[in-house]
């Protein structure tokens, strides 16, 4: 059975498809958000700070970290601010992080002064990002999301988006990663604007599951990019792809609508044993009045245990955390 193991310093969690989903919080991210991207440009970490804290009450199993602020020179800026971002995030909480950029030297930085073993986030099938990537992940024995584009950009097509993963794993093997250490992101597209996403991406990840026998995960909200109330289709779309085989996501767990969807796709999967964590996350749960939905009790064990910033920058995606 394909397990990915991450840690921070004091706490390791497994993905794979025998465990809870894994919840990636993609807060701490300045894409998209002009207020976090000048507070950290000034070198303010209290929004960050309170992302970290706020993410992981909600349940999120590990959260991603991102400090592409600015397009201007990134590899002057972005290694220095990336590096103080996860020291402040490491010292706050407890559990893994996922080192999102598209700058070479800024994972590298990151990686240094990382705890635990984190997940890089991201190498694409492009032979310039393999040849970066790879050796760094090798070096320091992490795993990575690989992303299903290269040089011609995102595939419509989903057999090449396979195809374009499957190259990923074969070249990480060469470098002697395994593919338990590669989760594949499929590229989830808004069914707003392509019906047949949803039907894409659940064919996808049984190939993933079965030929290639990898983890996966994706920018969650992708999905409903463009759609009025977002989080009905996110909610919606969490236990479609969990039963298809998906084992993570990038997504915003302050949401309870979502992460209530985590939790029973997780007790429906077989994955919350006894129903324990659903009991501990609801027993009190009451319901709401007026239509407005219900706010359970945080638990940070909810989800078993985005950048969408710099990949979008790295896909051509104009979906951004919410």
């Amino acid at each position: 059975m394909t397990r990915t193991i991450v840690a921070s310093a004091t706490r390791e969690i497994i993905i794979g498809f025998d465990q809870p989903f894994c919840v990636i919080g993609e807060r701490i991210n300045p894409t998209g958000r002009k207020k976090l991207a000048a507070e950290m440009i000034e070198g303010n970490f209290d929004t960050v700070i309170k992302d970290a804290l706020e993410q992981v009450a909600a349940g999120a199993t590990m959260l991603d970290v991102n400090a592409g602020v600015t397009s201007v020179n990134p590899n002057e800026t972005e290694p220095g601010l990336l590096v103080k971002t996860m020291e402040i995030v490491q010292g706050l909480v407890d559990v893994p992080l996922s080192i999102d950029s598209s700058v070479t030297a800024a994972i590298e930085a990151a990686l240094k002064v990382a705890k635990g073993r984190p997940l890089v986030n991201s190498v694409t099938g492009e032979e310039e990002k393999l040849e970066a990537i790879l050796p760094l992940c090798k070096k320091y024995d992490v795993p990575v999301v690989a992303i299903s584009n290269d040089e011609t950009g995102i595939s419509m097509d989903p057999d090449v988006r396979f195809a374009v993963a499957k190259k990923i794993v074969e070249r990480a093997m060469d470098y002697g990663i395994k593919p338990h250490d590669i989760i594949v992101d499929p590229l989830v597209m808004p069914i707003g604007a392509l019906g047949d996403a949803g039907r894409q991406v659940f064919a996808l990840l049984y190939r993933l599951r079965n030929e290639l026998k990898v983890n996966t995960t994706c920018g969650l909200s992708n999905i409903s990019f463009g759609l009025p109330h977002r989080h009905g289709i996110n909610a919606g779309f969490i236990p479609m792809v969990i039963g298809a085989g998906m084992t993570s996501a990038i997504m915003n767990p302050c949401r309870p609508q979502e992460m209530e969807a985590v939790r029973a796709a997780n007790v429906l999967n077989g994955t919350d044993a006894n129903c324990s964590n659903w009991i501990m996350t609801y027993r009190d749960h009451k319901p709401a009045e007026g239509g407005h939905v219900a706010v359970a009790a945080p638990s940070t064990g909810a989800a078993g245990g985005g950048r969408r910033g710099g990949r979008a920058g790295r896909t051509g995606s104009s979906a951004a955390p919410e």
